[in-house]
């Protein structure tokens, strides 16, 4: 009996320790007004040559949390994130759905959350991604999740890096 109640406590917690604490989660601001704070960001991804990465989804949602820490921890992808886009985490809630916003950007809801969305230094909406198709396991490929990154990039959709010379 000792052995089961022993046994039972190690994998609890180590589920414990490998889950999320979604009581912590506060990226989103569902009082915030984002289609303001969107022209906020496009205008600096402007100014600074980049483009605008949205990631919708809600403090709700753990894969929300997932694909957060999986970007910040990862020094590479990170990196790479900070230096072509501007981040915005655009709220999608009970108490806030940004509904006009989800229409202007085609209702990208209809990928689940999260989903991603690409901007360019005008504010058009240059890609949607359903972020289903970066998952591994219960997390996301690094391999998948550089290469959209980098698919994305003002310099990937540079012509000049396709005229032969």
């Amino acid at each position: 009996m000792k052995k089961i109640f022993l046994c039972s406590l190690i994998v609890l917690s180590c589920q414990l320790s490998f889950s999320q604490d979604m009581t912590k989660f506060k990226l989103y601001k569902p009082e915030e007004k984002a289609e303001q704070e969107i022209a906020k960001v496009v205008k600096q991804a402007k100014a600074e040559g980049k483009h605008v990465f949205i990631q919708v989804g809600g403090n709700w949602c753990i894969w929300c949390a997932r694909f957060n820490d999986f970007v910040i921890t990862d020094k590479s992808i990170d990196s790479l994130l900070q230096a072509n886009y501007i981040v915005y985490h655009l709220n999608y809630s009970k108490e806030n759905h940004n509904a006009f916003l989800l229409a202007k950007y085609g209702y990208p809801q209809r990928f689940g959350f999260p989903v991603f969305l690409v901007l360019d230094g005008n504010g058009n909406l240059i890609h949607t991604q359903n972020s289903g198709y970066l998952e591994e396991g219960k997390s996301y490929s690094k391999e998948k999740v550089i290469g959209f990154f980098n698919d994305w990039t003002p310099r990937a959709l540079d012509p000049k890096q396709y005229t032969e010379q």
